[in-house]
């Protein structure tokens, strides 16, 4: 196979142009080649408003060596197809099926390959199955009930379902995992570009379906799912786990189990402190803390593109970084095209948010959270459950402030009770498109939203890094520091403030308990997450061979 990058077409293109020039540069005639597909595709706006398209493309030929030794250019090589494998069973036998305690990607994935492979694993998740969980956080968003088990937070699909879907990732991937979970994503009905767009997502709208396909395959090869069925205590003896505590419908009951994989996602806060209890070794880490702050999506095109409404161009996306006097960086985080901040709260009198988008992405407004790093050393509380205090806290102020709705303020007005300056004066020529895009600009929020001082939720030394960060992006970005943006807070929950310690062959100290995933500290969005997933689906099947027992003896 030969691997040709940086093919470059104008915007509007047909497949013919693409196998021209990649034609072109092998120098063959495009009927010499046999078979093409794309690898990567992403927008090039480096000199908007002329945009193009760039393309890395596997090309198969006649004659691979000839036509290597013949075009010579940099753009080209020779690879090989880095197709996964799940490893060979080991030789100790399981003699109780693997349990997985959450159906985020982490939980998922690893019991997607467990089942695949024989194992009939059981997965528990304290909240509902997708279909019923929509409609718990639809009634939450519209009417202000929460629950507590089933929400933005907890429910299959785990935080990543109420996103955007977002599929990229920057983890080293020489096991070919992330391919596979693409390809198993797009299996389970997500659309087929995803497997080569530079930012891949789903969207929230098609991601429910997905997780439910996925979900169906784990039954159909002999592997359980249990729904409203919460993990409470962790059941053990000589240093070896034996199984969980199960609560279901206000009973308890015990599963046996000598594999138990820890896939509880970032805000499973009750559980890090259960295992805390047991003494799972666990640390604080550090995270990020921040605001969602929200624009016209016309605006964003505006700046990334050089127009706006182009037929052809998604909703524009950014990524942004700074550098503050103090030390500490800013950035965004889980940008949302045409997206919404949504109420991500999942426990009473406390509130935070995210941002979500559909597969269209064209909502009226665009949002990223921009946020701070924070590390032990800003916790007041200097246990391991250091970060969950932190959190807390910031959430218990949000709700206060914006009386249980989602605090909303302008940028210009926290700017100005953080720096004590007034508003400036008139607006330049050169910011004149911009301020068209802000016209019967409004909040695009799920749930119940109030204008609020937003500025009173974080510490003044991270309000001024944030005003500092986000004037600095100002500075590139015309019209992002505009006063007229809308920021709400608090985004507390961008990654797991715990870590689960595990040793190379992915167990706790405590051994048969894998932990993994974005809860465990391991991972940071859907894909990482997955990918840890299948790692611990690896690591279970290297060591063990299945079960010959089936559920129902196990239940019997």
């Amino acid at each position: 196979m030969i691997r040709i990058n940086q093919i470059k077409v104008p915007l509007e293109h047909t497949r013919q142009d693409i196998e021209r020039k990649a034609a072109a540069v092998l120098r063959i005639a495009p009927s010499e080649i046999l078979d093409w597909q794309i690898v990567k595709k992403s927008i090039d706006a480096r000199k908007k408003p002329e945009i193009w398209i760039n393309y890395s493309l596997d090309v198969s030929v006649m004659s691979p060596k000839k036509v290597l030794a013949k075009c010579r250019s940099k753009q080209v090589q020779a690879v090989e197809e880095k197709t996964y494998k799940f490893p060979m069973p080991g030789s100790r036998q399981l003699h109780s099926r693997p349990v997985i305690v959450g159906t985020g990607p982490a939980g998922l994935f690893c019991g997607y390959l467990l089942a695949k492979h024989g194992y009939k694993p059981l997965l528990l998740e304290r909240g509902n199955c997708v279909e019923r969980r929509i409609t718990d956080v639809e009634k939450f968003w519209q009417e202000g009930v929460l629950d507590p088990a089933s929400n933005v937070q907890f429910g299959e699909g785990g935080a990543g379902t109420f996103s955007d879907g977002k599929l990229n990732t920057l983890v080293k991937d020489k096991f070919g995992r992330n391919k596979e979970v693409l390809r198993i994503f797009v299996e389970a009905g997500a659309p087929e570009q995803i497997l080569y767009e530079a930012k891949p997502h789903i969207g929230t709208d098609i991601l429910v379906s997905v997780v439910k396909n996925i979900r169906e395959h784990i039954i159909s090869w002999g592997g359980e799912v249990r729904f409203s069925a919460q993990v409470v205590d962790l059941l053990s003896q000589e240093e070896q786990v034996r199984g969980v505590v199960v609560r279901e419908k206000e009973s308890d009951y015990v599963i046996e189990s000598e594999t138990i994989v820890l896939a509880i996602g970032h805000s499973a806060r009750d559980t890090f402190e259960m295992l805390y209890q047991k003494q799972v070794p666990m640390e604080a880490k550090a995270f990020a803390v921040g605001l969602r702050m929200e624009h016209p999506r016309r605006m964003i095109d505006q700046i990334q593109y050089g127009s706006v409404d182009h037929p052809s161009l998604p909703a524009a996306s950014y990524k942004v970084t700074a550098q503050t006097s103090s030390g500490r960086g800013v950035y965004s985080f889980c940008m949302c095209p045409g997206g919404y901040v949504v109420n991500a709260s999942s426990e009473s009198g406390r509130l935070a948010v995210n941002g979500m988008s559909y597969s269209g992405r064209n909502g009226d407004n665009s949002n990223s959270a921009m946020i701070v790093t924070v590390t032990p050393k800003d916790f007041a509380d200097k246990t391991p459950l250091g970060g969950i205090a932190f959190q807390r806290e910031l959430e218990e102020r949000a709700y206060r402030i914006g009386m249980g709705a989602v605090p909303v303020e302008t940028y210009g007005a926290f700017k100005r009770f953080v720096t004590k300056e007034e508003e400036e004066d008139g607006r330049s020529e050169k910011q004149a498109a911009i301020r068209k895009c802000y016209s019967s600009f409004a909040p695009a929020v799920k749930g119940n939203y109030c204008m609020a001082p937003v500025h009173d939720i974080l510490p003044m030394e991270l309000n001024r890094a944030l005003v500092e960060g986000i004037d600095l992006v100002g500075q590139t970005l015309h019209g992002f520091s505009d006063g007229d943006a809308y920021l709400s807070g608090v985004e507390s929950r961008t990654s797991s403030p715990v870590r689960i310690l595990r040793d190379e062959t992915g167990q706790s100290s405590l051994r048969g308990l894998y932990p993994c995933g974005e809860g465990a500290g391991y991972a940071g969005g859907i894909t990482s997450a997955a990918m840890d997933g299948m790692v611990a689906a690896e690591r279970i099947a290297s060591e063990f061979i299945p079960s010959a027992r089936t559920a129902e003896e196990e239940d019997r």
